[in-house]
């Protein structure tokens, strides 16, 4: 019987003990980064796989594993999301740490083979509001914390896109934005994709908010991988974005 009580007063000891005890820490990192990708209408097939493989690709660029390895930690948390309508988002690859060459290359791999999520309308400030509850999620810490929102069209579903920008910003949350510009208008709406103005202007009003906050223009679905290259080293080593830097060439 003593035994017993002993053994059951350890148990309770250990348990007040470990009660406590703080949790331990998240691991810290130079960034969270979300990236967002619309697969609404007005992205069909081909573009949709462009932009996944520019993404994959992107990541494991040599140009970005430098920007990585030169932070104080050397490494980023980054996860993926696919979004079309209001209620249309998908977490498609959850919160990842990437440290070097393998996990940027396993993350590709993993992006290049999961299917399509959606194809509803354009709803960017439904994007902004999910993302923004990905990082209360987020097993890692970061000072900073990014969304990166890429899009060929204007928001068309959902609340104010303005509104939802603002409320991510007042959160100390920074949005970039990727604009992928059309040649052609969509014949059953042009203004969407070709708005007054420009997409990219409709992007710098309305869209990206925060410290150094700043949009990447790809004039082409067949040049997004140059254009997301060029952002993610910009988001990453929170260097100025160059327009005129070479980001066809290396690797």
């Amino acid at each position: 019987m003593a035994r017993l009580l002993g053994l059951l007063l350890a148990l309770v000891t250990l348990a007040m003990t470990g009660a406590a005890t703080p949790a331990r820490s998240s691991e810290q990192m130079d960034l969270l980064l979300v990236l967002a990708a619309d697969v609404s209408r007005s992205v069909d097939h081909l573009k949709h796989r462009l932009q996944r493989e520019g993404y994959a690709a992107a990541i494991s660029d040599k140009r970005v594993l430098d920007a990585i390895s030169s932070g104080r930690h050397r490494r980023i948390a980054v996860c993926y999301v696919e979004w079309s309508g209001v209620t249309a988002q998908r977490l498609l690859i959850d919160w990842t740490v990437i440290d070097g060459p393998d996990a940027a290359r396993k993350f590709g791999d993993s992006l290049i083979e999961l299917p399509r999520s959606f194809a509803e309308r354009t709803s960017i400030s439904g994007a902004i509001d999910f993302a923004v509850t990905l990082f209360d999620q987020a097993p890692f810490k970061a000072e900073r914390r990014t969304i990166d929102i890429s899009g060929d069209g204007t928001n068309n579903s959902g609340r104010d896109v303005a509104a939802a920008r603002d409320e991510a910003v007042a959160k100390g949350i920074t949005i970039n934005g990727l604009v992928i510009l059309s040649e052609r208008p969509l014949a059953w709406n042009p203004e969407h994709t070709n708005p007054p103005g420009g997409l990219e202007n409709y992007y710098r009003q309305n869209v990206i908010g925060g410290p150094g906050a700043f949009v990447v223009v790809a004039e082409n679905f067949n040049s997004f991988g140059q254009a997301i290259v060029k952002k993610l080293v910009a988001e990453i080593a929170l260097m100025a974005v160059d327009d005129n830097a070479d980001y066809d060439s290396g690797g």
